[in-house]
């Protein structure tokens, strides 16, 4: 699929309306899924949203964490406090190919989320590896899994992934890395309740 309807995933694209109106939705079921419908245990909070919200002009931020459900993000970032519904803080996302970009609705859909999409087993130098570099070296909030796939297994987190390593090298301006910890998630695949925790680190270094 290649750089397919990267257009849609542009700021510029119909006067960012549409990637507003995404991004407002979602966040908003996150919002609800997280704060009204199930129980959530949230730590650190404070050192994502100060990241978000206020790091220096120009530094990038790259969050990385485990990988439980298709539904980790948005749901981790639905937590009360957290700005899920403004588009201009919002993430940027490596996301899968072959689940989020399945069809050109699909693929539609997640551009203006600002997802990108990515196909795992072509290495580390694919077309849309490029995406993600360009949102670092503009100074943007990046996600990944660096695990590569959704992993249930309770047990330490597996091999990771050399893409999100090659990012922070490659980056013309080394972004502040942010490690987060979630569990929980395994359920939401088979409940609209589920209990999770989410466990941000007390500092991090640039």
């Amino acid at each position: 699929m290649g750089r397919k309807m990267e257009w849609a995933g542009r700021e510029t694209y119909m006067g960012g309306i549409p990637r507003k109106i995404v991004v407002f939705a979602v966040g908003a079921f996150a919002k609800a899924a997280v704060t009204l419908f199930n129980t959530s245990s949230i730590h650190n909070a404070d050192t994502l949203i100060r990241l978000v919200r206020s790091r220096p002009p120009g530094i990038p931020l790259l969050t990385v964490s485990n990988h439980m459900s298709t539904l980790d993000d948005p749901l981790i970032w639905g937590f009360k406090g957290f700005p899920s519904m403004d588009a201009k803080m919002a993430r940027w996302v490596l996301a899968a190919e072959d689940i989020c970009f399945k069809n050109s609705l699909l693929t539609y859909f997640f551009r203006l989320g600002k997802c990108i999409p990515i196909t795992r087993g072509a290495g580390i130098y694919q077309e849309c590896m490029n995406e993600a570099l360009w949102c670092l070296n503009n100074g943007a909030w990046l996600h990944t899994f660096p695990e590569g796939k959704v992993s249930q297994e309770d047990a330490p987190i597996r091999r990771l992934k050399w893409g999100t390593a090659s990012l922070i090298v490659r980056a013309h301006v080394t972004p502040i890395v942010l490690p987060i910890i979630h569990c929980g998630f395994e359920q939401v695949r088979y409940h609209l309740s589920f209990v999770f925790s989410l466990h941000f680190p007390d500092s991090v270094s640039i």
